[in-house]
């Protein structure tokens, strides 16, 4: 696995969330939940109200950025996770990965302020040292383990490392890892997202040896599109299950030996019949989603994901059952486009629309 990041912060939180663990776990291990809701959400540089100096300028005091805004958007984005599953309103994601975030500081300020009577009580944050922002996760069930795992290609290091987490409702593991890959300002920056590739697919082969069944969800922001190879016609670090595709990847020489792409297939369970030597992993978009989940000079993108590996479509366990895109508001604005946040007046929410997973149980012989 690439080099190893950990912060103070982030050996802090994982002390807090095995401590907190203790106090419930055995009231969620008797509650045998049927059904889970992840959430996966870019909330557009979520700031606090405190300057350390590496905030963008909009979020500085003297562009206007204050203490008061920061807990007026806590408390908004608070009420807009209380409304993300509209089927039934006393319902919350269970687990919810957030990119874009200042510190764990921002978490926690979630778990404990407008969304305190979920028992959102375990919390993971990870971030580069020195850089803006970082990503995290809220839980309603207990987080068993925590791994952050960085990126490096050549002397740079991508901008954010991938989070890992595993929670085990009813006993069964369940593995997140949530991202934020690279985005496409600046030259050559195709690497980076290929380095952030390689990584996952490395984690995905070291899952599959150890503990083969274990079912993994990718997610978060990977500022690529599901369709990025046909759009760009080159080696992306998202490849469909493609001949076209097949050609140019076999080409491709990388010195680690490990895939730096991901393979995205529609099929269920997800194959990689023309790529071979990768795990493929289904993708909705395409399927269960379309348009996208961000809008980008007049035009949809679908560059935030639920990626889900073969086990759970295993017919046993826990298993795909749905995936949404939040196109409604007070994601969306009037005409349907996300409702982006403005600092200047403490407007909106994210330029990034939610995507919502739905697990179901199914246990031998049901």
């Amino acid at each position: 696995m690439g080099m190893k990041h950990i912060t103070n912060k982030i050996v802090l939180l994982s002390v807090i969330f095995v401590l907190a663990g203790c106090e419930v776990l055995s009231s969620n291990k008797s509650a045998e939940p049927e059904q889970i809701i992840a959430a996966s959400w870019n909330v557009q540089a979520l700031f606090d109200g405190r300057e350390s100096g590496n905030e963008y300028e909009e979020y500085r005091q003297g562009a206007g950025w204050t203490p008061e805004k920061y807990k007026a958007r806590i408390n908004a984005i608070s009420q807009a996770i209380q409304q993300m599953v509209q089927s039934d309103k006393t319902a919350v994601p269970d687990i919810i990965g957030l990119v874009e975030l200042e510190n764990a500081g921002v978490l926690e300020d979630l778990a404990k302020g407008g969304l305190s009577k979920y028992s959102y009580k375990w919390t993971a944050f990870s971030s580069i040292p020195g850089l803006s922002i970082g990503l995290g996760i809220l839980s309603r069930f207990p987080i068993t383990d925590m791994r952050s795992h960085s990126i490096t290609i050549g002397d740079e290091t991508a901008p954010r490392p991938v989070l890992e987490v595993r929670i085990e409702p009813r006993g069964e593991p369940l593995v997140f890892l949530l991202c934020h890959w690279k985005s496409k300002t600046g030259k050559d920056t195709e690497g980076l997202r290929r380095a952030s590739a390689r990584v996952v697919h490395r984690r995905l082969v070291e899952l599959n040896q150890k503990e083969e069944g274990t079912p993994v969800i990718i997610m978060g922001d990977l500022n690529e599109n599901y369709n990025e190879f046909y759009l760009e016609s080159t080696l992306s670090a998202l490849l469909p299950d493609d001949p076209k595709a097949a050609a140019l990847a076999a080409k491709a020489v990388n010195p680690r030996g490990s895939p730096d792409f991901l393979v995205l297939s529609g099929e269920k369970p997800p194959l990689s019949q023309h790529i071979k030597n990768v795990l493929a992993l289904y993708s909705p978009w395409g399927v269960e989603l379309s348009d996208g989940s961000y809008y980008y000079r007049d035009k949809w993108e679908t560059i935030d994901h639920f990626l889900l590996s073969e086990a759970l479509f295993g017919g046993t366990g826990w298993m795909f059952s749905d995936c949404r895109v939040l196109n409604h508001e007070p994601f969306t604005t009037s005409n349907g486009t996300p409702n982006r946040y403005i600092p200047r007046n403490g407007n909106g929410l994210s330029d990034h629309l939610p995507l919502l997973l739905y697990l179901r149980y199914s246990g031998i012989g049901e």
